[in-house]
């Protein structure tokens, strides 16, 4: 039998769903011209929740399971998608993101500030696309 905390992932997935919102702000904002400094910490934020909200399901996932222990953030995207979690190409997306965690929270004084991230404007079908994959892969480890 398993223990899967439901509450504390469906919590994260529905926090997705302001985080998808917010990106479609910020598309709006830069496509007007309009990205000074607080569009551009906001972009920043934005893109460091999504990888602990992406990285938090991962982790939940993995405890629930009893799958193997992570070494990076990288390795929680690759243990759940390898147990069948999400496809391959969701898998890429998620990897695109999490791989910015470093410049982002290490480097962030060489940080890029001046240009909406490419990861940007895939976010909100990938946050879609992971909590339908998430909910269905519960379902189906339970049955």
């Amino acid at each position: 039998m398993y223990f899967i905390n439901h509450e504390q992932i469906d919590q994260r997935i529905q926090f997705l769903s302001a985080l998808a919102e917010a990106v479609n702000q910020l598309q709006a904002q830069w496509a007007q011209g309009t990205h000074d400094l607080i569009w551009q910490l906001a972009q920043e934020r934005v893109l460091h929740l999504a990888i602990e909200t992406v990285t938090d399901v991962g982790s939940l996932l993995i405890d629930a399971f009893i799958l193997r222990d992570a070494s990076s953030y990288e390795d929680i995207v690759d243990i759940v998608h390898g147990e069948g979690a999400y496809s391959e190409p969701l898998k890429e997306t998620l990897l695109e993101l999490v791989k910015l965690r470093k410049p982002l929270v290490q480097d962030y004084v060489a940080w890029n500030r001046e240009e909406l991230h490419p990861v940007l404007p895939k976010l909100p079908a990938a946050f879609e696309e992971f909590a339908g994959s998430v909910r269905a892969f519960i379902k189906s480890e339970l049955e």
